[in-house]
């Protein structure tokens, strides 16, 4: 295993070969291709299990054995990839160092999840759960290898290589799924669709990467990768509990169909969210890295990131709430139509969580991770308790407390970044007003043809097309009439993309 020190360029891990690093706009680029590219696998592939091969309650089971395992499950990370792409001056020994800690722990990890898979069945009191809970655990024995060399592409910024890892893994876990749902095996079909998963993950990270292997082992030098393992392990368990406590408390105090549903429409909601917003976050650490190392301030950089984030992820995710019912029942049939309302309140909670991005990775970039976790701790018990006291009322009443506390993350983080980054509150609100703006743009048109045309139980996919087509243009139009920070970004964007089309490269001159 080899690593090597920041330089212009670089030789490629497994060429040998000068590599030039990618630009920011560029490597948001092939994250973006990264992050489509998988998510039409993965949307595709949950439409079609729904509609034909997978039940509400098969979908609620494997919702519980997934979400019990990864509560546990994510700290196997223990912030490795997070210190690969922050640390200034990674040589080879601390790169042995962290792979070493990686795999140790996150093997640990690994044997826990599966001794716990028969204290869980017994706490659901489901026999069924069993098997699948096995599988689950199992992939995250494979995990481990494929940690620090995917860290080590996204460090030098190689989002393609990024890209051909997360898109061969989607391909494995639908292949898998799919294969083995119309074979009849029900939740046991999702469980080794995610094993293939992490095996595709595990092969490509290391074809991409050169072959890395932990070996021999190192411990010199550990302290910094385990004082960043010790707190990305304390925000690892908060975030795994905010995000997998419904499933798990619906599974408990109502039922596996309950779970399946509400799986179904928060699963759609962070589809989306991510396809529009989630694939450039990556790209933003180690540029951030760059920006610190450098001494120049963070806050105006921060600003054009939260006008990037909420510039798109707000006008979609208010249309994916608008939409709720009409998604519902065009993609996944009428036994889902119970997903609709729980979607529209995920989605407006997704507003939320969007206002503040980076809000864990740049505390730890900058050293503030008592603060971090404080807020952290926090905000994790309030969501849980919110979700204890929704249960009993129904599924609708869990998801409203889901954007009740999308509103208290909101109060609890943004002091916090404004503090950090140093940002004033008016140029925060300025382009909270202007995002705002965009995203009533980005609706009213939806809304008016509900009103004018159809409601949302009998529109037609001509007016679904025509209404989000008028949209978009409403959604420009509005861009540019505020002169929101994001239309610079995506004509920036559009343009490297432009750039780096084949028939775009001019010849080299001998």
């Amino acid at each position: 295993m080899t690593a090597k020190r920041d330089t212009p360029r670089r030789p490629h891990p497994a060429t040998g070969s000068p590599a030039p690093e990618m630009s920011v706009r560029t490597a948001a680029a092939w994250a973006l291709v990264s992050q489509y590219a998988s998510f039409a696998i993965q949307f595709a592939t949950s439409v079609v299990l729904a509609r034909w091969f997978i039940t509400p309650a098969q979908l609620g089971l494997f919702s519980i054995a997934f979400a019990a395992v990864t509560i546990v499950a994510f700290l196997q990370d223990f912030g490795v990839a997070r210190y690969v792409n922050g640390e200034r001056d990674l040589t080879p020994e601390k790169l042995q160092t962290a792979f070493t800690i990686s795999v140790v722990f996150a093997w640990g990890i690994a044997l826990l999840a599966l001794a716990s898979a028969v204290p869980v069945a017994r706490f659901y009191n489901d026999p069924a759960l069993l098997p699948v809970l096995l599988v689950v655990a199992s992939s995250y024995l494979l995990v481990p290898l494929s940690i620090v060399p995917q860290a080590t592409c996204q460090r030098r910024m190689d989002y393609k290589s990024n890209t051909m890892i997360e898109v061969g893994s989607s391909i494995a876990n639908a292949a898998t799924a799919v294969t083995l749902a119309v074979l009849g095996h029900g939740a046991l079909a999702l469980a080794w669709g995610a094993f293939a998963q992490q095996g595709a993950r595990l092969v490509v990270s290391q074809w991409r990467a050169g072959v890395m292997v932990p070996w021999p082992l190192r411990l010199k030098g550990a302290r910094p990768v385990l004082e960043l393992g010790g707190t990305n392990s304390v925000l690892s368990t908060c975030y795994s509990i905010t995000a997998r406590a419904p499933e798990l408390v619906i599974g408990r105090l109502i039922d596996n169909t309950a779970v399946g549903l509400f799986a179904r429409a928060s699963g759609l909601a962070l589809q989306l969210r991510m396809l529009v917003a989630g694939a450039v976050t990556g790209v933003f650490y180690p540029a951030f890295r760059r920006v610190r190392d450098q001494g120049d301030p963070l806050g105006p950089p921060y600003l054009r990131v939260v006008a990037a984030y909420t510039g798109v992820t707000w006008p979609a995710m208010a249309g994916i709430a608008t939409l709720a019912q009409p998604l519902i029942q065009a993609l996944y049939g009428e036994r889902w139509l119970a997903a609709a309302p729980l979607l529209l309140w995920v989605a407006l909670a997704q507003l939320c969580y969007i206002s503040l991005p980076l809000n864990a990775d740049l505390p730890l970039l900058l050293g503030r991770k008592r603060g971090l976790i404080h807020r952290n701790i926090v905000e994790t018990v309030l969501s849980v308790g919110l979700i204890i006291a929704a249960a009993p009322f129904g599924l609708v009443a869990v998801a409203i407390s889901r954007f009740v506390h999308g509103l208290i993350w909101m109060v609890i983080y943004a002091p916090f970044m404004r503090a950090m980054l140093d940002f004033s509150w008016s140029s925060l609100a300025r382009i909270y007003g202007q995002s705002l703006a965009v995203t009533l743009a980005a609706v009213a048109p939806l809304l008016a043809s509900y009103a004018l045309w159809a409601g949302p139980g009998a529109c037609g996919l001509g007016q679904v097309f025509a209404m989000v087509a008028a949209g978009i243009l409403c959604w420009l139009v509005v861009m540019r009439l505020t002169r929101h920070p994001l239309l610079d970004e995506v004509l920036g964007l559009l343009g490297e993309i432009v750039a780096a089309l084949p028939w775009r490269k001019q010849p080299v001159s001998p």
